[in-house]
């Protein structure tokens, strides 16, 4: 047996673990919080902000203490949250942080360097297996694994003296083997804040050689995330001009939808704050039928007020998981908005993307050659996984009895550290 790291380097939250040479059994690593204390869940985000105390001028900081950098002085900060959505992205080459631009990978390492110093000397000196969770399907409109691969190599590089990536839904599954005492057919469904990713796997009895057999996979870019663009878009940018004119040579046209699909997702708000993207949306405020619509998108952009906008978002979609109904609020630069959304309104806004996922579901039997009928469990793991009408898709072709949970945040990392310790590494590795 090896002894490994597993780390689950997801879109909004990060975990990591630790399992040794013993085998079968991994810990959770804990993380500082500002507030004192520890935490097994660690944020995906970065603050960055002017100090002159610090080489280069611009100081970093990453996780919860990110997030408290930027509550405390917002306007001098720039917060970044969900990078990792663009790992996949060509159209993604640099993020303007100040006057500094940075590429994928050194967001990345910056994120690493905090999460290290964070752990409490745990990763000081770490384990030369780090097996790293990556999605079976990108996010974005035109994914392109070999370019994720290659940032995540540039990322990574340094970090272990062996980097192996493996399928999200394949650690879960190896999670979920440990509480096996049976032999069975399994599908791992795991829904992250940027993919969806399924796998089927079939698990051996307690002490074969090789416990998991992976069957077949599928995933799909469409998660956490894309339902929270749904609830922006239903609720914030009609505010912000959305469907608005602007005119131009004698005409009046349609204000383009580009603006707001940059708004409404995370990974794109918070790059907006550059001075190229504000000079033209101070032109287009000019030309607009209704600029003050535009004045409200640009004031939050310059107020960066990114990050409570997706903690109203968050709190609203997490509230409607166990009511039928729930308030949505958000006051900012001059913007305010109260209202009423029932869960009926939430899933007729993401019955599409719910569909996309279900059809998913399907690839991923078929790709494993397998019938509904032999899948013996379903592991539901991630934060969207409490989703409702996520879990309907599961409830009514599985039955509740064929249904797991547990370690929605967790599960992963646990999972990627146990795949670490087999000696077969390559066989898990894509």
């Amino acid at each position: 047996m090896h002894a490994a790291l597993g780390l689950d380097f997801g879109t909004t939250n990060s975990v990591a673990a630790l399992a040794g040479a013993a085998g079968g059994t991994s810990d959770l690593l804990s993380f500082a919080a500002p507030e004192g204390g520890m935490d097994s869940v660690f944020r995906s985000a970065l603050c960055f902000w002017h100090d002159d105390a610090v080489k280069g001028g611009l100081a970093v900081e990453a996780g919860p203490f990110a997030i408290a950098e930027y509550l405390e002085y917002p306007e001098d900060s720039r917060f970044i949250q969900s990078f990792k959505s663009v790992a996949a992205s060509a159209s993604f080459e640099t993020a303007s942080v100040f006057d500094k631009r940075y590429r994928f990978e050194e967001l990345g390492r910056f994120f690493l360097s905090k999460l290290t110093d964070h752990a409490g000397g745990r990763l000081d000196k770490r384990p030369e297996r780090v097996i790293v969770g990556r999605p079976v399907e990108y996010a974005g409109g035109r994914p392109d694994p070999a370019l994720a691969r290659t940032r995540y190599d540039a990322m990574f590089q340094g970090f272990g003296a062996e980097i192996h990536y493996v399928y999200e839904p394949l650690g879960a599954a190896f999670s979920y083997a440990s509480r096996l005492d049976a032999p069975a057919t399994i599908l791992v469904a795991d829904f992250g804040g940027g993919t969806s990713d399924f796998s089927v796997v079939r698990v051996a009895a307690p002490g074969a050689k090789r416990r998991c057999e992976p069957l077949g996979h599928a995933g799909i870019g469409i998660a956490g995330d894309r339902f929270d663009y749904r609830i922006v878009d239903k609720l914030i940018l009609p505010m912000l001009g959305k469907g608005g004119s602007y005119r131009s040579f004698g005409k009046e046209l349609e204000i383009p939808r580009s603006w707001f699909a940059d708004f409404a997702d995370w990974s794109r708000l918070a790059l907006m704050r550059n001075r190229r993207t504000m000079e033209e949306l101070a032109r287009l405020q000019k030309a607009a039928v209704d600029p003050q619509a535009i004045g409200r998108m640009i004031a939050l952009i310059e107020n960066e007020l990114g990050y409570p906008l997706y903690d109203a978002v968050g709190g609203l979609k997490k509230a409607l998981s166990s009511q039928e109904q729930a308030a949505f609020h958000f006051s900012g630069a001059g913007l305010t908005i109260d209202a009423e959304v029932t869960r009926t309104d939430f899933e007729g806004w993401i019955a599409e993307d719910v569909a996309r996922i279900a059809a998913t579901v399907d690839q991923a039997l078929a790709a494993a050659n397998v019938a509904e009928g032999e899948i013996d469990r379903v592991f539901l793991t991630g934060g969207s996984s409490l989703i409702p009408a996520i879990r309907r898709i599961f409830l009514d072709r599985f039955g509740a009895d064929r249904i797991a949970t547990g370690g929605e945040l967790t599960s992963i990392a646990h999972g990627l550290a146990l795949v670490g310790q087999e000696d077969d590494i390559a066989a898990w590795s894509n």
